[in-house]
């Protein structure tokens, strides 16, 4: 699920140079050794520059920078409501951009780079060395629907025979075909895990996202269901494939999506469901507004305030689902004043012209295609019209899809629905990302060498080799 990482507003600037410094640029940000990914895009159009930035490891896409200029090889990005800024220069032989990232008094080492960027640095045990004991082929598919190629990366056990196999569906935030967090890359401990049982596996990368075309940040889950039905078109074509066992996993967001895709195809054999929502989308993001503050040691004013702020903002876009983006934009633009008129002094912004930046980038954010569908979505309807055999898997101490509530709402609506097989588990001790953790805390996600939780991998074999065999 997505996390608030930073907010801006737009600034457009004229500045030139563009092809130089037009494009996506990666760097790793050190945070008191949280090693975290952060992506600026910059877009030049008529002689200025927008620039936005992502960070994935967080969940957290197409956040507005406030200023952009680039001048005598010098990039320069600040936020002023935030107390953030970058400066750099590029190296014209290199490609490299060298400088430092501030943010809130502290100056911490940036480098950019338009190529891959690998994190270094933290011991990820479960990631698996290569050569693989198992094929391994780079594919691509087309979705025809939206007009765009996805690359990823199908492994099976041999080429001998057909397999069952599973598609990975992603959580929220552009993510790539490894689903990689922190470190981590949880989908390709996952595939490497399967593939060695003997079930193939198919994992991609999102679109927009790695070598994926299309737009991640006009789509809504809508299209990325989309993506998952085309992936699938795709596996029936592949004579190693059995098409009468392909099945479905999804992780948070992608929990949500893969009953959307099942709900509708009779292609879909089974679906394991991994921390996916259970409860009406806005309920389930009031909970991890309230259960991610508290387990940080939050203020309980602070908490109070934002579950108040949170609740009508989403009210105000549930009830306003027809409006045009920019209309929805100036209705929360107007709530989101009246609620600054309202706060205590410190938990503003300490400017006027800030705290209007501030609103006018949450405002654009909230009226995006993708927050809009997802905040007004209720799984259940769905969840009662699939018939395939389901696995729901949470962790006790995750605080992001809590377990107790989500998995009793997928229990009520399969029940009432036509699933007449279908399992529900919540694993005691592990967080969203089905580590062995102490508090589900996000900030212990980075700390922990765990990747995935076995736990987690021989519930799901168990279950597997149960369906697979029927």
């Amino acid at each position: 699920m997505k996390f608030a990482f930073l907010t801006f507003s737009f600034f457009f600037i004229s500045c030139f140079c563009f092809a130089q410094i037009d494009g996506r640029w990666t760097g790793i940000l050190d945070v008191q050794g949280t090693l975290l990914t952060l992506v600026f895009t910059i877009h030049a159009e008529d002689g200025m520059y927008t620039a936005t930035m992502d960070s994935p490891d967080q969940g957290a896409t197409g956040i507005p920078i406030e200023k952009t200029t680039f001048s005598n090889d010098t990039l320069n990005l600040s936020a002023p409501s935030l107390k953030l800024s970058y400066r750099g220069v590029l190296d014209k032989k290199t490609g490299l951009i060298s400088g430092i990232f501030s943010q809130a008094g502290m100056e911490i080492p940036l480098n950019l780079s338009q190529g891959e960027v690998k994190k270094s640095g933290g011991d990820r045990p479960q990631t698996p060395p290569e050569p693989y004991p198992y094929y391994t082929e780079e594919i691509t598919f087309n979705n025809p629907s939206s007009g765009i190629t996805l690359a990823g990366t199908l492994t099976l056990p041999d080429t001998l025979r057909p397999y069952p196999v599973v598609i990975l569906i992603t959580g929220s935030g552009p993510q790539n075909r490894d689903e990689e967090i922190l470190g981590h890359k949880p989908f390709l401990v996952l595939a490497d895990h399967l593939t060695r049982k003997g079930i193939g596996v198919l994992r991609y990368d999102d679109r927009g996202v790695g070598k994926s075309t299309g737009n991640f940040n006009s789509s809504t889950s809508l299209d990325f269901a989309s993506d998952v039905e085309a992936a699938i078109d795709y596996l029936k074509t592949r004579k190693e494939t059995n098409a009468e066992k392909i099945g479905l996993i999804g992780h948070s967001e992608g929990g949500m999506i893969a009953p959307m895709v099942a709900a509708k195809s009779n292609d879909v054999a089974f679906i394991i469901l991994l921390a996916g929502p259970g409860i009406p989308i806005s309920d389930l993001m009031a909970l991890q507004t309230q259960k991610s503050a508290e387990i940080e040691g939050a203020d309980e004013e602070l908490i109070r305030t934002n579950l108040l702020v949170f609740n009508r903002l989403s009210k105000l876009i549930c009830d306003n689902q027809k409006l045009s983006n920019a209309a929805l934009s100036e209705l929360l633009t107007t709530e989101l004043t009246g609620i600054f008129d309202t706060l205590p002094p410190a938990m503003k912004p300490p400017g006027e012209e800030d705290i209007k930046r501030l609103i006018a980038a949450q405002a654009n954010q909230l009226s995006g295609n993708w927050y809009r569908f997802f905040i007004a979505y209720d799984p259940q309807p769905v969840l009662r019209k699939v018939t395939c055999p389901v696995l729901a898997v949470n962790g006790s101490l995750d605080v992001q899809v809590t377990a107790t509530e989500n998995l009793a709402g997928i229990n009520r609506s399969l029940e009432k629905g036509r699933c007449k097989n279908f399992r529900t588990i919540e694993l005691a001790g592990l967080n969203h990302l089905f580590q062995e953790a102490k508090t589900g805390a996000v900030s212990e996600y980075a700390k922990i060498e765990q990747t995935l939780s076995t736990k987690l991998l021989d519930e799901m074999d168990a279950w597997l080799l149960e369906i697979i065999q029927d």
